[in-house]
């Protein structure tokens, strides 16, 4: 057998990959448009341009696929945040960084659709809280500590604080993401935010 030749259980793996992405790609676009309840897996197979058996392969129903997707998105945000904080001067200031990069992505309907809107209620408050702080709580503690470390931050228990800082960065990107107006909210909530992680400086 030529060393070019991939064995077919390669070729089963690669094609069983690129359907699995094929979905996930097809139902984020289409939560994102319509919402989860406004879609049906008749439509997500037909975009993905697989069967609806391949759905089935791959995740045990629509409610397991949305939560594939969502943890995608988590997953490609955090690593988002995580590039616009690194890339800033220093812990405070890349606290703030962060924080805005995610109140910005709040207004890409995939990220206000998906992760702050439908997840809660599809997937339930508790594993919806579970994946996000999975993903991002690690990033927040690690800067808190650095901004700690460097004397940016009254010395404390991290870990409650990074619970505390979360829960209210989550809240503001939820105001956010429920908001119709042109970009107002955004402002005055990113002006609110700044000034709450402004208040953890020592005095």
């Amino acid at each position: 057998m030529s060393s070019e030749t991939s064995p077919p259980r390669t070729r089963r793996a690669e094609q069983a990959e690129a359907t699995r992405a094929a979905l996930l790609a097809a139902a984020r676009e289409l939560f994102a448009e319509r919402g989860f309840a406004g879609v049906g897996t008749e439509e997500i197979v037909h975009r993905a341009g697989v069967t609806r058996g391949a759905l089935y392969h791959h995740f045990s129903g629509k409610e397991d696929l949305f939560r594939a997707v969502y943890e995608d998105l988590e997953r490609e945000l955090v690593e988002r945040i995580a590039a616009d904080a690194m890339s800033s001067g220093d812990p405070l200031a890349a606290l703030h960084a962060g924080a805005r990069a995610f109140l910005d992505a709040c207004q890409d309907p995939a990220v206000s659709r998906i992760a702050l809107l439908d997840a809660p209620s599809v997937l339930g408050w508790e594993e919806w809280r579970e994946i996000g702080l999975r993903y991002g709580f690690g990033l927040v503690e690690g800067v808190l500590q650095e901004a700690m470390n460097a004397g940016a931050i009254e010395p404390q228990p991290v870990r409650p604080l990074a619970h505390l800082v979360l829960g209210a960065i989550d809240e503001a990107a939820m105001v956010v993401a429920r908001a119709s107006d042109d970009g107002r909210t955004r402002r005055e909530i990113g002006e609110s935010v700044d000034r709450f992680l402004e208040s953890l400086q020592p005095r």
